[in-house]
């Protein structure tokens, strides 16, 4: 121990000479500040008083570097040392007093350290001591009085404004250099020295023994006395219960709690959805033991009553007068009343029922108006009167020309359609279900159904080539063998072949309707019919051949239809249509027409849209390319839909309904097979007077102008464009 303190007290001994050195230079730097203070001890006066530059004092850059008071002995002693060198360079002594401005107002900001973004929206920047406001000043400078001072002011690269007194100042040489020392990264002070030697108070080397070997004090290893005497103090108050211990939490019943129960009970109210049972009404005076005479009822009035339905009287009871209240007898249908009210109770739902106010003009889609959607029928142009009977079916030839009709009156008429004159008319000797054009331009042919013949016409209404070509698909069937089945052809001779009549079909069954190929070489035949299997037949002209595609139908078969381009064939029953790939022979998709009896159906043009009419006044737009339900359904019509039909060249479809009229509509069909098919009702045509309960019956377009024909149960036949 004793050598180890030797070895200390030499080395401190060593360092003595250069702690003295360093003291002595330290207590001549405090002299020579003495000497400075004396020297300068008017400006120190100066600036006690406050006359201090507002750039040196305010200029948000004191707190740098060194401590604060040294920083302002420097702008003391810089600032005196100016008007030092005023005096010398003047050559004449200045006023004491001309500098003075303790008289002039003190505008500097009292605010306080806030940050200055409170008030960035507001006109002023804080409040002085009397409570009022420091206004921000005025400041309407804009980019060009900037960029000209910008130009024009050679201090303004040392300008800076300050937030908190909301004025611009300029900074000083030693302000700049300071900034600039800061910004490399250097200290504050230039005369800090970061290198001077570190005095060195404890020694390097590691002693052998403690500097202290005094053993631990008994109190180390004994309880503390007041520890145990402040525990003590505790458990007697737990004991007493001044101060209770926490409770253990007892999971076992789990944690649930009321999400509602701190909630407001008005609130709870209005998002109650349960409402309270009403209430009995109050007894009136006509429930009184003794009524006033007005309220008893008369012999007739008492009669009426007893007439009256239970559910339509006003009062469930006769009302009766007594002289006291003693004589008043017991109601006899008491217990029935309380057991109604009781049922009606528990039988009626009371649940508050949300209302959303929408506008119903918001409901109803927006369509296009009506005369943007041009060319359509519009008006009644031409009748074609000469049926005696109702017509039940018209056909349009593919030119255009010639319009054919088969009526009850057992005729067929063939009218030109731009004079409405009848220009033929053939006897086929039954009531005619059915016409039908053959769609093929190059042939001239027309089929006609009448109860179970189908009748192949040539009316030789076109030109020669046409009607020559039409004979020679007829007599083809001179080289083939004659087909042996359920349905016989034959051959037309005599007064019937020169009125036009070619071939005869006749069918096991009755023979509703008909529809061609669109090659104009494959005619269908319907035979509705529960019973029989035979319900749709296919025949061929060229070979004069049938067949049933079918070997057994489900479902009582309405209508059939050729897809125009492709190979598919359309059969209609009373509740679905069914659509059969020809090539394949197999049923490649089902339709559910949601109405309870298909009326009639049309293909579109296209192919890929179909509509079907209904007699519950119902009609659906089927997109097969979407789904098998109905893409929308049109309820326009009040009665029964007997007939619809497409237009082969404009976006046109049209139904005909035993209402007496006929309803255009625009169906317009996108390229675009995201973009929904657009359809519009756009004409309401009437004309057709209702007679028995039958209105329109058929309804066809023009095949190149947008014109619609229609034939009704008033006999007639309509034009409208």
């Amino acid at each position: 121990m004793a050598d180890t303190r030797s070895t200390n007290v030499d080395e401190d001994t060593s360092k003595l000479p250069e702690m003295n050195q360093k003291k002595t230079e330290k207590n001549k730097r405090l002299a020579e500040d003495d000497e400075h203070e004396e020297m300068f001890g008017v400006c120190n006066e100066e600036d006690e008083e406050g006359s201090v530059s507002e750039e040196s004092v305010y200029s948000g850059l004191e707190d740098s570097g060194s401590d604060s008071e040294g920083d302002e002995d420097d702008a003391e002693f810089g600032l005196c040392k100016n008007e030092a060198e005023q005096k010398d360079g003047g050559g004449q002594k200045k006023e004491e007093y001309e500098v003075d401005s303790s008289d002039e107002e003190d505008i500097r900001n009292t605010v306080g350290n806030i940050p200055m973004e409170w008030y960035k929206d507001f006109p002023h920047i804080g409040y002085n001591l009397d409570g009022k406001k420091i206004f921000k000043p005025i400041r309407n400078k804009d980019e060009l009085d900037q960029f000209l001072e910008k130009m024009e002011n050679p201090d303004y690269w040392r300008t800076v404004h300050d937030k908190q007194t909301g004025s611009d100042i300029v900074l000083s040489d030693e302000q700049v250099e300071l900034v600039k020392r800061l910004q490399r990264g250097q200290f504050g002070d230039a005369n800090f020295d970061e290198f001077q030697p570190s005095v060195d108070f404890f020694t390097n080397d590691v002693m052998l023994h403690p500097v202290t070997n005094r053993p631990a004090d008994k109190r180390s290893f004994i309880p503390s006395l007041l520890d145990k005497e402040k525990v003590s103090k505790l458990v007697h108050a737990i004991k007493m219960g001044w101060i209770k211990p926490r409770r253990m939490r007892d999971d076992s019943q789990g944690r649930f709690y009321d999400l509602w129960g701190k909630e407001d009970s008005s609130l709870l109210a209005q998002h109650r959805m349960h409402l309270p049972a009403p209430k009995n009404p109050l007894p009136g005076h006509h429930e009184s033991y003794n009524p006033p005479p007005e309220y008893l009822f008369t012999d007739e009035e008492r009669a009426l009553w007893e007439q009256q339905d239970p559910a339509d009287r006003k009062l469930p009871f006769v009302p009766a007068k007594f002289s006291s209240l003693r004589q008043v007898p017991a109601f006899p249908r008491f217990i029935h009343e309380r057991f109604e009210r009781c049922l009606d109770l528990y039988l009626c739902p009371r649940q508050r029922k949300m209302r959303v106010n929408v506008d119903p003009e918001d409901l109803i889609p927006k369509l296009p108006k009506p005369k943007d959607l041009q060319p359509f029928p519009t008006t009644q142009s031409l009748i074609y009167h000469g049926h005696s009977a109702l017509v039940r079916s018209i056909s349009v030839s593919p030119s255009g020309q010639w319009l054919a009709s088969g009526s009850d009156d057992g005729t067929v008429r063939f009218w030109e359609i731009n004079s409405a004159r009848c220009v033929k008319m053939v006897r086929v000797g039954g009531a005619v279900k059915s016409v039908c054009w053959n769609p093929n331009p190059c042939l001239c042919l027309l089929a006609v159904a009448l109860d179970s013949l189908v009748v192949i016409l040539s009316p030789a209404l076109a030109e020669r080539q046409v009607v020559s070509s039409s004979e020679r698909l007829l007599v083809a069937h001179l080289e083939a063998e004659p087909a042996v089945g359920p349905v016989t052809w034959s051959d037309v001779e005599g007064e019937e072949h020169h009125q036009g009549l070619r071939l005869k079909i006749q069918h096991p069954k009755a023979v509703k309707q008909l529809a061609w190929h669109a090659k104009g070489d494959y005619l269908a035949s319907v035979m509705p019919d529960h019973s029989s299997h035979q319900q749709v037949f296919i025949h061929q002209l060229s070979t004069r051949r049938s067949q049933n595609p079918f070997r057994r139908n489900k479902g009582l078969v309405q209508c059939v239809s050729f897809h125009p381009i492709r190979p598919y064939f359309f059969v209609a029953t009373q509740r679905n249509v069914r659509i059969y790939n020809l090539v394949k022979q197999e049923m490649s998709k089902k339709l559910q027409a949601n109405s309870k009896w298909i009326s009639s159906m049309a293909v579109h043009p296209g192919g890929d849209h179909v509509i079907c009419g209904s007699y519950d006044c119902r009609l659906g737009w089927f997109d097969l390319d979407l789904s098998t339900k109905p893409y929308k359904m049109l309820r326009h019509h009040k009665k029964a839909v007997r007939a619809v039909a497409y237009h082969r060249v404009y976006p046109l479809f049209a139904s005909a309904s035993d209402d007496g009229s006929v309803i255009v509509c625009h169906g317009m069909v996108y390229n675009d097979l995201l973009q929904n098919p657009l359809i519009v009702p756009v004409k309401v045509l009437k004309g057709h007077v209702v007679i028995h309960e039958l209105g329109v019956l058929d309804v066809t377009f023009h095949p190149t102008q947008p014109w619609v024909f229609s034939s009704g149960a008033d006999n007639t036949i309509r034009l409208f464009t």
